[in-house]
């Protein structure tokens, strides 16, 4: 059985005060024409097909134009589950009545997961759609109270799975989560993806999925495998971030033999603009030494004195770009390109528990104890399930 594995397209992001639905929909369209020309079993999409809760109209007119084309148009069954960025009742709406014609579209976590079960030559493959759900939506839908991180709650879901796994078949989990070896931090995240946990532990082990020939996953931007080659992260379609500049986005092509042996293959997205750091002296910029590009770039003009009208300037050669600052030549000189180096982390890209005990130590003069740092992580995230988790 052939089947993509593709995630996290955030239709409707906004990068830096610019919508990407139309570069989105460029590349999207190769996603297409490999469908037609592959002809796979299925398409899976891990999760965050919307960058949040309440997308634009023009990322919904996308989303409907692309499924159309896929499922009505080539025939090919389209699996897909809601990831953290989407509201999971929007996009769940009349996929019952969908299923009929090749959508499966699982918005909400049930206490029961009904797999999707496809043929081939070699018997069934069954897919586990499994949406993004904190543990507080599992521990209610489970009625366990035990289930108190995002790691238990995934032991959770896949002992359930586990328990009424047909062993004649193969097996395929798809999921929205944070999937890491041992379930400790690692450094392959970007600036675009939400953090899933608020002052808590969101990662999850990876040894959970050894009972599946495949685990297709969704959430963090950056294409690889987890420990296992059988556990995988599609990427992001697009660099959402300048941290992702050195990202290779695209999809992975999945074959399945009976067996439950698989070859992956790796498709690479052609954007219509690339996303980039440039570094230069502001004489370089203004003076049209650069060359003109149409990519979105973030600047940094080295100059020891002031720039008047920076934007502008950089404008005139890089129309698309998204930001621009100004550094010292003499202090960025002998430090690299000096871009992203500065000691710390922002208060834009901190998390709100560190920014709020930052606050409260500011304003009490003593530091937040864990007992509140708890009550307010809680409370936080609360605020955030009832917004439909707009952080």
């Amino acid at each position: 059985m052939k089947f993509i594995h593709t995630a996290d397209w955030h239709l409707g992001k906004l990068v830096q005060g610019v919508y990407m639905t139309e570069d989105q929909r460029f590349v999207l369209r190769q996603l297409i024409d490999e469908v037609e020309r592959e002809r796979p079993d299925a398409v899976i999409i891990a999760g965050d097909l919307y960058d949040r809760a309440v997308p634009p109209t023009e990322a919904v007119e996308l989303l409907d134009e692309l499924f159309a084309e896929l499922v009505v148009g080539l025939g090919v069954p389209v699996l897909a589950i809601s990831g953290n960025h989407d509201s999971p009742d929007r996009l769940a709406f009349g996929t019952r009545i969908m299923e009929a014609r090749g959508l499966h579209l699982v918005g909400q976590l049930g206490a029961e997961i009904k797999p999707v079960v496809l043929s081939d030559g070699d018997g069934e493959v069954h897919f586990h759609l499994v949406p993004y759900a904190d543990p507080a939506q599992v521990r209610f839908a489970y009625g366990d109270e035990a289930i108190r991180t995002h790691d238990e709650a995934m032991k959770a879901i896949v002992d359930r799975i586990e328990e009424r796994m047909d062993k004649q078949a193969r097996h395929v989990f798809v999921g929205h989560a944070f999937v890491t070896p041992g379930a400790t931090p690692q450094d392959n995240t970007s600036q675009s993806e939400r953090p899933l946990s608020v002052g808590g532990a969101e990662h999850v082990h990876a040894e959970y999925y050894r009972s599946f020939q495949y685990t297709a996953l969704g959430h963090l931007h950056q294409a690889h495998h987890v420990g296992d080659e059988r556990v995988r992260y599609a990427g992001s379609p697009l660099k959402y971030s300048i941290s992702e500049e050195h990202h290779r986005k695209g999809y992975y092509v999945v074959e399945l033999d009976g067996d439950g042996a698989i070859t992956v293959e790796q498709r690479l997205f052609a954007p219509v603009r690339d996303m980039r750091r440039v570094v230069a002296p502001v004489e370089v910029i203004v003076g049209a030494t650069a060359v003109a590009s149409d990519d979105y770039v973030f600047v940094t003009l080295l100059s020891d004195n002031p720039v008047l009208y920076p934007m502008e300037k950089v404008r005139a050669v890089y129309p698309n770009a998204l930001h621009v600052e100004v550094k010292a030549a003499t202090v960025v000189e002998g430090k690299g390109d000096g871009v992203g180096d500065a000691a710390g982390v922002s208060r834009r890209e901190a998390d709100p528990v560190s920014l709020f005990a930052a606050f409260y130590e500011e304003v009490k003069g003593q530091p937040l104890t864990e007992d509140k740092r708890r009550l307010f992580a809680e409370t936080y995230a609360d605020v955030v399930r009832e917004e439909g988790g707009a952080l």
